[in-house]
C-alpha cells in the first residue's frame, strides 16, 4: 500500500497521499487508461472503500465510463430525437416539448449530475409556472425514454427518473355523443362531410386513417372497410401518407348496414374517381385538412346546436364510437381490433359502458316480470 507520498502497489488501484494531506485514488479501466476518483479523500481509509466498490462494479460488470457521463443532457437528447425511431409526427411533438419544457431547465446539465432530486425539482418548477400536469407528464416521460437509452448505452447506471406517478396524469374523460346527437350533428354540417362525421361516430376510426381512406378501401358488398395507412399533417402544413400508427392499426372493421348505405351514397356523389381516389376530400378535392374542416363546418357553433358541449372535438366520435360498441356488448378483445390498438389499456376504458348495458338488462327482466305479476293479478280478479 501507499506510504507517505510515495504510490504503492495495490491489488487493484492506487492511493497516494497528496502535499495537502488529503488522498487520492485512481485505477486503470478496462480500457487500460488510468482514472481518478472525482474528489480526493480525508482519510485514506475512505479511498480504499472508493477503490473497493469500483472493483466490485468491474467484477460484476456494472461499471460505467465515468467521462461519458460528462456529456450534456442537451447533446444526447437532441440526437435522441433526431435519431429515434418514430413517427415523424412524433418527432415534432418530442422537439417541442424538449424546447418547451426541459431544454432551458435540464439542458446543460452532465447526464451523469441529473439526480433524482434534481427533476423533482424541475417537475415542481414547471408545475409552479402554471404548466399542466398532462404537458409535465408528457415532458417526463420523454425524459424518462431519453435517460433509459442513456442507461443502455453505458453513459449511467441508473435512470433518475424514479418519482412515483409523474408520468401518469388522469384526463377529465371526453364527452360522448348519443346516436340521435350524432345524426343532428350529421345533418348540421355541410353535406359533403355529413358521412365523415358517421363514419368517425360507427367505425371508431382516428382522423388520420377517415381522411386517408380511399375507394378501394371500402367494401361495400362485405360491409367492411380495410384500414392500411393514414394521413399525417405535419406543423409546415404537409400532409404525409404512411401507415397506420401501429401494427394493430392496420385492420379491418365491419359496418353497420345503415353506414353502408350513406357511403354508397356519398362516394358516388363525392369521392375521388378511381379506385384510388380519395373517399373524404375538401371543398376543391385533394387531402381534407383539418382546419379546413373546422372552418367549412363552424364546427364549435355546431357541436353547441347539436347539443353538444362546445369543446366536444371531433376525436370525441372516436370516443362516442368505442362507447357504442362497447354498450352494444363489444368484449375486451374486439375493441382492442376495433380502435386498433395491440394493448387492452385503452379498450378497458370503454367497459364501463358494459355496466349501462346490464342496467338495461336489468330494467327489461323488470319489465318482464311487472308485465307477468300483471297477468296474474287480471286472471285472478
Amino acid at each position: 500500500m501507499a506510504r507517505g507520498n510515495r504510490p504503492g502497489h495495490r491489488r487493484f488501484g492506487l492511493i497516494r497521499k497528496l502535499p495537502s494531506g488529503r488522498y487520492q485514488a485512481s485505477y486503470l479501466g478496462p480500457d487500460g487508461r488510468r482514472r481518478a476518483a472525482p474528489d480526493t479523500f480525508a482519510r485514506k481509509r475512505e479511498a480504499e472503500q472508493w477503490l473497493a466498490a469500483v472493483e466490485t462494479e468491474l467484477l460484476r460488470d456494472d461499471w460505467t465510463d465515468p467521462a461519458l457521463g460528462k456529456i450534456p443532457l442537451r447533446e444526447f437528447a437532441e440526437q435522441w430525437i433526431a435519431e429515434h425511431k418514430i413517427s415523424r409526427r412524433t418527432r415534432e411533438e418530442y422537439a417541442s416539448v424538449w424546447r418547451l419544457h426541459l431544454a432551458s431547465y435540464l439542458g446543460d446539465y452532465p447526464i451523469g449530475q441529473i439526480s433524482t432530486d434534481l427533476i423533482r425539482s424541475w417537475r415542481a418548477t414547471l408545475l409552479r409556472e402554471g404548466r399542466s400536469e398532462d404537458r409535465t407528464a408528457k415532458a417526463y416521460r420523454l425524459l424518462r425514454a431519453v435517460l433509459n437509452t442513456a442507461v443502455d448505452d453505458g453513459l449511467i447506471k441508473r435512470n433518475p427518473c424514479r418519482i412515483k406517478g409523474a408520468g401518469q396524469h388522469r384526463t377529465p374523460e371526453r364527452p360522448t355523443a348519443t346516436v340521435a346527437q350524432v345524426t343532428k350533428l350529421s345533418g348540421l354540417v355541410p353535406p359533403r362531410f355529413r358521412v365523415l362525421v358517421l363514419a368517425a361516430a360507427f367505425t371508431g376510426l382516428r382522423w388520420g386513417e377517415l381522411v386517408a381512406l380511399r375507394r378501394c378501401d371500402i367494401d361495400l358488398d362485405g360491409g367492411a372497410v380495410h384500414v392500411y395507412r393514414r394521413l399525417a399533417e405535419h406543423k409546415n402544413g404537409e400532409i404525409e401518407a404512411g401507415p397506420t400508427k401501429s401494427v394493430a392499426g392496420a385492420r379491418t372493421v365491419a359496418l353497420p348496414d345503415v353506414l353502408v348505405t350513406e357511403l354508397r351514397e356519398h362516394i358516388a356523389e363525392y369521392a375521388e374517381d378511381g379506385t384510388e381516389g380519395l373517399v373524404f376530400t375538401g371543398d376543391r378535392d385533394g387531402p381534407l385538412r383539418r382546419g379546413n374542416f373546422h372552418r367549412a363546418t363552424a364546427w364549435t357553433r355546431t357541436v353547441v346546436a347539436a347539443g353538444l358541449p362546445s369543446g366536444f372535438h371531433f376525436h370525441d366520435l372516436r370516443h362516442t364510437g368505442n362507447h357504442l360498441a362497447a354498450t352494444a356488448g363489444a368484449s375486451t378483445r374486439e375493441l382492442m381490433h376495433r380502435m386498433g390498438h395491440g394493448s387492452m389499456r385503452a379498450a378497458l376504458i370503454y367497459q364501463h359502458a358494459t355496466t349501462e348495458r346490464d342496467r338495461a338488462i336489468a330494467q327489461r327482466l323488470n319489465d318482464l316480470v311487472q308485465g307477468d305479476e300483471d297477468s296474474t293479478e287480471d286472471d285472478v280478479g
